[in-house]
């Protein structure tokens, strides 16, 4: 493994920033941190497992401010807690023995729906319609919440967001989504950490490097977000959204160009 140098720990520390500064509002981090690291040098398994290290730093930090601020009801979304943690244990093990791209596909057709409704639906979130879910519902968004936790052990882009648009279903605003989505994103990003500790795959020289600007970057973003309120958080997770689908589609177009060179 190439030494830290000076020009490594500064990459380290501009891209953490980024990516956490983006993070603790909708998700999406991954897609500068992630790429990051893969560009320093790391092999895939360990820039994902570096990354969910400097990411749970991250999460942690904005998840605290979004619960200082009010924006995240214990009592409503702590109950799903232990159902994304679990989720995210289980993709973690998983993604181990099975590859990832057959998921790719359902990913990219999800994010499309997402980005397509949250336009078109303009007042969307901008004020809370939650009300308490019937029997039929809580169960439905109890898998959903696991659903989405193993995705993020399994695969892991764009977690936030998904997470967020869950509960804008639910009738919560963009902020509170944005401060509920912190709070189970970091179940499941800690959920899979441990499992990436378990197989010995953190670089923790780069992870620690990185999170400790996540969780400056966490800090910023959030507070950010809370001052600027939830026309600024819609407009960055529609932004995210569309990253997250340029960068898949970027990604089949590269598979493509590679089978049709070598096959």
């Amino acid at each position: 493994m190439e030494e830290l140098s000076l020009q490594i720990v500064l990459l380290l520390l501009l891209f953490g920033f980024l990516a956490a500064f983006i993070d603790s509002v909708v998700g999406g981090g991954g897609l500068i941190s992630t790429p990051a690291l893969l560009f320093l040098g790391l092999p895939p398994a360990a820039a994902l497992a570096t990354n969910k290290l400097a990411g749970t730093m991250g999460v942690l930090t904005s998840t605290i401010r979004f619960v200082k601020s009010g924006k995240v009801d214990f009592r409503v979304v702590g109950k799903w807690f232990p159902f994304v943690f679990i989720g995210s244990l289980g993709g973690s093990i998983t993604v181990h023995f099975l590859s990832s791209a057959f998921l790719k596909p359902v990913i990219l057709i999800l994010l499309v729906l997402v980005a397509i409704y949250t336009i078109f639906k303009k007042n969307w979130g901008t004020t809370s319609t939650y009300k308490p879910l019937s029997i039929k519902k809580l169960i439905f968004f109890t898998a959903l919440i696991f659903i989405i936790g193993f995705y993020d052990g399994f695969l892991g882009a764009g977690t936030g967001s998904f997470i967020l648009f869950a509960f804008l279903f639910m009738g919560f605003d963009f902020l509170q989504s944005a401060g509920s989505a912190k709070f189970l994103n970091f179940g499941s990003n800690l959920g899979a950490l441990l499992v990436f500790l378990y197989f010995d795959s953190v670089v923790f020289s780069y992870g620690l490097i990185m999170g400790f600007a996540m969780i400056v970057g966490s800090f910023v973003g959030s507070n950010v977000a809370l001052s600027k309120g939830v026309t600024y958080v819609r407009t960055l997770f529609i932004l995210v959204t569309l990253s997250l689908i340029s960068k898949n589609i970027f990604d089949y177009v590269n598979q493509y160009k590679y089978n049709q060179w070598f096959l």
